[in-house]
């Protein structure tokens, strides 16, 4: 019975995250799954604006029952949530939380407790090539699926 862990803000729901989200619950079949949301005072720094904690949350839930699993999802107010004192035996992240997954380990190991497997899912690329973001779809240049948009007429006319 694998425990699985997986966080990020989720906004909006794109096919990279579907990815990252999916692998977690093929991970956790017959085990338990954890999604970090994170929290909408962690959000206030992003470049671009966030929809609130649970509008993200029942968006994530329902992807995530969809798949046939049944996931516990803890608010985030920091990058490592609950992955610094509970043991889990996968940490699902994309190429973008690579970093915080090894951050994780090293707090881990300088406590003693068991390192986390990593599983990393590569990113899921548009139709341009460039890897899908939140950020992108949020300026408009590509959709959740990955498909650019037509530039904006003024863009053109320069």
């Amino acid at each position: 019975m694998a425990r699985v862990a997986v966080g990020g803000t989720f906004d909006p729901l794109h096919d990279g995250h579907k990815a990252l989200l999916m692998k977690a619950c093929e991970l956790s079949r017959g085990g338990e799954l954890l999604v970090g949301l994170t929290s909408d005072e962690m959000v206030k720094n992003k470049v671009h604006e966030v929809v609130d904690y649970r509008s993200r949350y029942n968006e994530v839930m329902g992807f995530i029952i969809e798949q046939g699993i049944n996931p516990v999802i803890a608010r985030l107010d920091d990058p490592f949530g609950p992955t610094i004192i509970e043991d889990f035996d996968f940490i699902v992240v994309s190429p973008e939380t690579h970093p915080v997954a090894l951050k994780i380990n090293r707090i881990r190991g300088g406590k003693g407790l068991r390192l986390i497997e990593i599983v990393l899912v590569d990113y899921v690329l548009a139709d341009d090539g460039l890897p899908i973001s939140s950020t992108r779809i949020k300026r408009g240049e590509i959709d959740r699926h990955g498909r650019v948009l037509k530039k904006k007429a003024a863009q053109h006319e320069r």
